[in-house]
């Protein structure tokens, strides 16, 4: 494959890794804002049960040590490209890179376990329906 190509597949990866925790961190603040501003669609049953599992996969990689997928794939592109790549977790990198500031392994994992924690109990704070709509 041209190294063009393989560039753009590790872009367009890394755009989606982008998106995931986006979704994972404002989905959070729009469950909780939603429960202040009586917004309905955040108590969704399906998308709440896709958000518990999204930070849920997040939580059990961080307790066994593994780096996400979705970064092991972007380097391996670009290493195969031959572009720059970098090592560590993808949140462990672009914090280093927008705050210049790096924690250790655990911290990121207690992070992790409690934004995990705070999802699960917006299940109770903010109850989804008993029927998606």
């Amino acid at each position: 494959m041209p190294p063009s190509l393989l560039l753009m597949l590790a872009d367009t990866l890394l755009i989606l890794h982008v998106l995931f925790v986006a979704f994972v961190v404002l989905g959070l603040v729009a469950i909780y804002a939603g429960y202040f501003w009586n917004w309905q669609w955040v108590r969704n049953r399906v998308f709440r049960i896709v958000h518990l599992c999204a930070i849920g996969y997040v939580v059990v990689q961080a307790w066994f040590g593994v780096v996400c997928p979705l970064t092991t794939w972007e380097m391996s592109l670009r290493a195969e490209a031959g572009a720059a790549t970098y090592s560590g977790s993808f949140i462990q990198y672009w914090l280093h890179s927008l705050l210049y500031f790096t924690l250790p392994e655990w911290v990121f994992v207690v992070v992790y376990t409690l934004f995990g924690g705070l999802v699960l109990a917006s299940w109770f704070v903010v109850k989804p329906c008993q029927h998606s709509r």
